[in-house]
């Protein structure tokens, strides 16, 4: 394919999803695989995209008082089987290190899957007495997870993230905090990234290894499969009686604290590609967009410097904004339209030598493709309402599908029948026993997302394997 071609074939989402998805992943230049099974590299493209998502996460963690730190990625095996429902809950999935300096060890070493009892061990040596808590700790890394299958981004063997982990008095305080930090995550990834989601409890059979309970955010893709966005968990005190971490109380008795933990990964970034892309590649929200705008000089040789001129003025008036100049000789301005559109830059600026004889710029949305000319003189304030227009409208959209793609369900039959089909969130009765929920998973494909609480409730219905009525409706689908 010859540079002038169009940048990157991308296979239609109707033709074939999954293809689709890979596509803009390696066209758009956010990933590519690595040498190493089931993970990827991620291309500054992507990780600016993590860059600004950690960035917006680390500032309302540190607004409710969290402060970061860095923890060992080796857990010995002894202190990760501490906590045996822990282990049991990620034995299939840890990596473990046997061998070093030329040498056997004599104790394995577990890479870690998640960092609870490592920086559990650590916290029973910093808590002493209920002065030290609330201890409010989060830790961005990553960690490593021996997927079956991976998928770029939504399932690898090793992806970043942060995970939170914090110690409090009591249970009320606890469950505080956990609640606190899903509704974080709530406000950001609808915010920030323009993805709409549930809100929610996991079913038992759902929820975190170790854990009391899990909160988690759900948002439903494009392929009307559900994509868990994050989680956080209350763990009681069960880590803390095998850890030993308790504080001496006002009362003068020795207590176990309570603690939470809560994360998100870089699977955000799948859920951007899933929630908002189309055809044409990648379609980014402003808030998250590594660059808003782009500024395409279109010229002649004759007219080259006087349009560079100008496109360097426009960068410097747009300079509030995160704006690029794209003046590389060695492409066309048509592939660099298909090029910026498949990275997913909300706003692209053209300026050629008729716009400079009329005093004006051609403004291209990449949400909808508009195209609209207007003053040179009103570009900066323009530019600016366009790119709130465009997070607003993406955020709209992104409901309104999650609207027209949420069903609801009398029976097991009418389920599967829309997992065939429709997919989607499907609304539906559960009685609450394991029972009924492994009986729907496995004639269905379909799990519990979760038991929705809050603007989330949906009412109650009929269980949709025993009948049960009056039992709350919860949300079922087909994950990633």
């Amino acid at each position: 394919m010859s540079k002038e071609s169009y940048v990157e074939r991308i296979t239609p989402q109707d033709e074939n999803f999954s293809r689709w998805y890979t596509d803009v992943v390696r066209g758009a230049e956010l990933a590519d695989y690595a040498p190493v099974r089931g993970c990827i590299v991620v291309r500054p493209h992507g990780y600016a995209i993590w860059e600004n998502i950690q960035g917006g996460l680390d500032a309302r963690f540190k607004e409710t008082g969290v402060q970061n730190a860095y923890f060992p990625m080796l857990i010995p095996e002894s202190i990760f089987a501490k906590e045996a429902e822990h282990i049991e809950g990620f034995a299939p999935e840890v990596p473990w290190v046997t061998h070093a300096g030329g040498e056997e060890l004599q104790e394995r070493l577990g890479i870690r899957p998640s960092s609870e009892t490592i920086i559990g061990t650590m916290f029973a040596k910093w808590v002493e007495s209920y002065r030290d808590l609330p201890l409010l700790i989060n830790q961005w890394c990553s960690v490593m997870r021996w997927e079956k299958a991976t998928y770029p981004f939504l399932r690898t063997s090793e992806f970043l993230w942060q995970e939170g982990h914090t110690c409090h008095r009591d249970e009320e305080e606890a469950r505080k905090r956990a609640e606190m930090m899903i509704e974080v995550y709530r406000d950001f990834i609808e915010e920030t990234l323009a993805i709409p989601v549930a809100v929610g409890l996991k079913s038992e059979s759902e929820k975190f290894a170790g854990a009391i309970d899990t909160f988690t955010v759900e948002a439903l893709m494009q392929d009307g499969r559900a994509l868990q966005a994050g989680t956080s968990h209350y763990l009681g005190d069960g880590f803390a009686e095998v850890l030993g971490i308790e504080y001496l109380d006002e009362d003068g008795h020795l207590k176990p604290v309570h603690q939470t933990s809560w994360g998100v990964s870089h699977r955000l970034i799948g859920g951007l590609i899933m929630v908002h892309g189309d055809n044409r590649g990648l379609v980014l929200p402003p808030a998250i967009a590594p660059v808003q705008v782009v500024v395409v000089p279109i010229y002649r040789d004759d007219t080259r410097d006087a349009v560079l001129g100008a496109c360097e003025q426009l960068e410097q008036e747009l300079a509030d904004l995160r704006v690029h100049v794209d003046d590389r000789e060695e492409h066309t301005p048509g592939w660099k339209f298909n090029e910026w559109e498949l990275r997913g830059t909300p706003l692209r600026v053209e300026l050629g030598p008729r716009d400079l004889e009329n005093d004006q710029v051609m403004l291209v949305r990449r949400d909808t493709g508009d195209k609209t000319p207007i003053p040179r003189a009103e570009l900066v304030t323009t530019a600016s309402e366009t790119l709130d227009a465009i997070q607003k409208d993406m955020y709209g959209k992104a409901r309104k599908f999650r609207e027209d793609n949420t069903h609801r369900a009398e029976s097991v039959d009418e389920l599967d029948a829309l997992m065939k089909g429709e997919r989607g969130f499907v609304l539906g009765g559960w009685c609450g026993s394991s029972e009924c929920e492994a009986k729907i998973k496995a004639e269905t494909g379909a799990t519990i997302r979760c038991l929705p609480f809050g603007e989330h409730k949906y009412g109650s219905g009929t269980c949709l394997s025993c009948s049960k009525q009056n039992v709350p409706a919860v949300i079922f689908a087909r994950a990633y």
